[in-house]
């Protein structure tokens, strides 16, 4: 399943900082539609994303009926996204 969307990058502040882009509605219920198919545990969603230039692999976290996508400093030097930034997003469920 193939997907695109936009949103703001967030940092949640914990032990250490985190940063993610909330998947939209919209969005986070096709994922859910195929989440027992995708799901390895605890209702992580595997995934393929790129933002700009950068390929990565990550899992989706559940939070409030939807879904975070965590962003690795790996993937926001190379692209210079900061919090608060607008983030276009291309993702592949892998099922």
């Amino acid at each position: 399943m193939e997907l695109a969307f936009a949103g703001r990058l967030v940092e949640w502040r914990g032990p250490a900082p985190y940063y993610f882009v909330a998947v939209p509605d919209a969005e986070s219920a096709d994922v859910r539609d195929v989440a027992a198919l995708a799901s390895y545990g605890w209702g992580a969603i595997p995934v393929e994303a790129r933002i700009g230039g950068t390929a990565f692999s990550t899992s989706l976290f559940p939070k409030d009926g939807a879904y975070l996508l965590p962003l690795k400093n790996a993937v926001r030097r190379p692209e210079g996204l900061a919090p608060g930034d607008e983030v276009t997003v291309a993702m592949t469920v892998r099922l």
